[in-house]
C-alpha cells in the first residue's frame, strides 16, 4: 500500500521522498544480538541523526511514517518535532498495543495486552517471531515510549483504517482526537466483470492463519458441487503450513500476476476470505469489491467492517466450516441475491476506496495535521 499511495500522490502533482530502512538487516541473535534490537528499538540516536540531515536537505513539508519498527525507531518523530515538521503515522498493523501487531496468539484472536502500560502477557508467550529477545525488544520499546508520553504528543495525526481499529487503540491508549479513519484503496480500477466463471476463488498465503484448514474442511463437505480456485503463495514449512489433500473440486494455481488475478475475480461468482483474526483492511477485499464481485468473509476485524451480511456479502462465524458450507449455499442458491450484493459491493468501492477519494482525503489529513502542528519548521527556520 505504500508503494500505491506513494504513486498515487506523485500521480496528483506533489513530490514525495523516500526515508526507509530494511528490516531484513534485524538480527536479535542470542543476549547480546536482543539487547542491541532493544536499544535500536526503543530509540536510535544514528537514525535521528540521519533523518534530521535528510529533512535539512529536503525541506518536506510533511513527514509521513508507515513503519518505524524496528530500525527507525521512534527518535523519527524527535528529529521532526526538532525540525518542525508535522508527523502522520499509518498503523497499518496493531504494533502500537499488540508486540505480534496482530492482536493474535497460536492462531486465535487475543486482547491480553491492549491497554497494559507493560505488555508482560506478549513477553511470556514470545508472541513477536515466537523469540523472547525479540518480544522483549518490542516491549520494551512500547513500554518506554508509553511512559514518556510519545505515542500521545509526537505524532500529530494517526490514520487508521477501519472504526474497528480506530476503537481498539483508543481502547489502548491512544488520543481520539488524533486517530482518524482513511480506508485504503485499489488503484487503477479494474472495473466490474461478469462473473459468469461458475467457480469460487480462495486468495493469500497458504497458512492456516489466512483460515485455509476452514475452507478446504467446507469444500471437503461439498463433494465438488462447486469449483474452487485457490491463489496464494506457499508457506514455509512451519505450523502455519497447511498440507495439499485432494479434495474434489479444488484447484490449487499457485501465484499469479496481479493483472490475471484481477481478471479472475472479474470472472469468479464469489471470493471467500475465511481469516480467523483481525486483519486491518485487506486489499483483496477492496479488489474484490472494485470488480463487483461477492465476498464470504468470517466475521473479524476489518473484514466484518467492510463485509455486510445479506448487502454487499455474507458473514460467517470464523473458523467454523458449517457455517461457511451454509454461506456459501446462500450465494450460489439465489442469482438474484448474488447480483444485487455484487452491484452494492462495486458501489462501496465507488463511494469509499477510489484513488480519487483516498487522494483527497490524505490531503484532508496532512492539511489537518499541519495545522495542529504549531512548532516552526525547518523551511521557516532556513
Amino acid at each position: 500500500m505504500l508503494a500505491a499511495e506513494k504513486l498515487l500522490v506523485e500521480d496528483a502533482g506533489h513530490e514525495v521522498v523516500m526515508f526507509t530502512k530494511s528490516s531484513s538487516d534485524v538480527s536479535e541473535r542470542g543476549f547480546l544480538g536482543g539487547l542491541r534490537l532493544a536499544v535500536q528499538t526503543i530509540y536510535s540516536r544514528g537514525v535521528r541523526r540521519e533523518l534530521m540531515e535528510f529533512m535539512i536537505r529536503e525541506r518536506p513539508n510533511i513527514a509521513h511514517f508507515h513503519n518505524t519498527f524496528p530500525l527507525i525507531s521512534p527518535s523519527a518523530y524527535d528529529a521532526c518535532r526538532k525540525a518542525g515538521i508535522p508527523v502522520v503515522q499509518t498503523l497499518h498493523n496493531y504494533r502500537l498495543i499488540c508486540p505480534a501487531a496482530t492482536l493474535s496468539r497460536n492462531g486465535s484472536p487475543c486482547n491480553q495486552c491492549v491497554g497494559r502500560r507493560v505488555a508482560w502477557p506478549g513477553v511470556l508467550h514470545s508472541c513477536y517471531r515466537s523469540s523472547l529477545p525479540a518480544t522483549l525488544a518490542v516491549t520494551l520499546m512500547l513500554a518506554t515510549h508509553r511512559a514518556i508520553g510519545t505515542w500521545t504528543s509526537a505524532v500529530d495525526t494517526y490514520i487508521v483504517l477501519t472504526e474497528f481499529a480506530r476503537d481498539r487503540f483508543i481502547e489502548g491508549g491512544l488520543p481520539a482526537d488524533r486517530l482518524v479513519v482513511k480506508p485504503n484503496f485499489v488503484y487503477p480500477d479494474p472495473g466490474p466483470g461478469a462473473h459468469e466463471g461458475g467457480f469460487a476463488l480462495f486468495v493469500g498465503r497458504l497458512s492456516r492463519d489466512k483460515g485455509l484448514p476452514t475452507v478446504l474442511a467446507a469444500w471437503q463437505g461439498m463433494g465438488g458441487t462447486l469449483p474452487l480456485k485457490i491463489v496464494g503463495a506457499e508457506v514455509p514449512q512451519s505450523d502455519q503450513a497447511v498440507p495439499h489433500r485432494g479434495i474434489q473440486g479444488v484447484e490449487w494455481i499457485g501465484t499469479v500476476a496481479h493483472a490475471d488475478l484481477l481478471r479472475m475475480m472479474q470472472d469468479a461468482m464469489m471470493l471467500v476470505f475465511a481469516s480467523p483474526l483481525h486483519e486491518g483492511m485487506p486489499s483483496v477485499i477492496l479488489e474484490a469489491f472494485a470488480t463487483g464481485l461477492v465476498v464470504v468473509a468470517a466475521d473479524m476485524g476489518g473484514a466484518k467492517s467492510l463485509v455486510e451480511d445479506g448487502r454487499n456479502g455474507v458473514l460467517f462465524k470464523a473458523g467454523d466450516a458449517q457455517a461457511l458450507t451454509s454461506a456459501v449455499a446462500r450465494v450460489c442458491g439465489d442469482a438474484d441475491s448474488r447480483a444485487r450484493m455484487g452491484t452494492a459491493a462495486r458501489a462501496d468501492f465507488l463511494r469509499s476506496h477510489t484513488a480519487t477519494r483516498s487522494l483527497n482525503r490524505l490531503l484532508d489529513i496532512y492539511r489537518g495535521a499541519a495545522d495542529s502542528a504549531d512548532r516552526p519548521s525547518v523551511n521557516q527556520a532556513r
